[in-house]
């Protein structure tokens, strides 16, 4: 995080220490409901933790994280989905059949 981030967080002693290097603001939580969007993360997490069977090898664990990091960019820009697709096939150049038969060599 840059030290010039505007930081608003709960009032969590654990991010007191932080104030000196950060510009934090502190607010009462109210129960979650003033952090609903960091909440619904946390339980995510919460949850993919619980998930993952704890024999993973360290060689998998970056596949498993990858996985998470998808699915929660995913669950916090659904609105966005159908219009960032439709943004992308308008702007991307288009292939033509003799570019995808060169491409698998055919």
């Amino acid at each position: 995080i840059s030290t010039d981030a505007k930081i608003v967080t709960d009032k969590w002693r654990g991010y007191s220490p932080l104030k000196k290097d950060y510009d934090i603001e502190q607010k009462f939580s109210n129960n979650g409901k003033n952090f609903k969007e960091l909440h619904i993360v946390i339980m995510q997490l919460k949850s993919w933790l619980r998930a993952i069977p704890t024999h993973v090898s360290k060689w998998h664990v970056q596949a498993y994280f990858d996985e998470f990091c998808f699915r929660i960019n995913r669950s916090q820009f659904k609105q966005s989905i159908f219009h960032k697709t439709i943004e992308r096939m308008v702007l991307a150049k288009p292939i033509y059949h003799k570019n995808i038969k060169q491409i698998l060599g055919v």
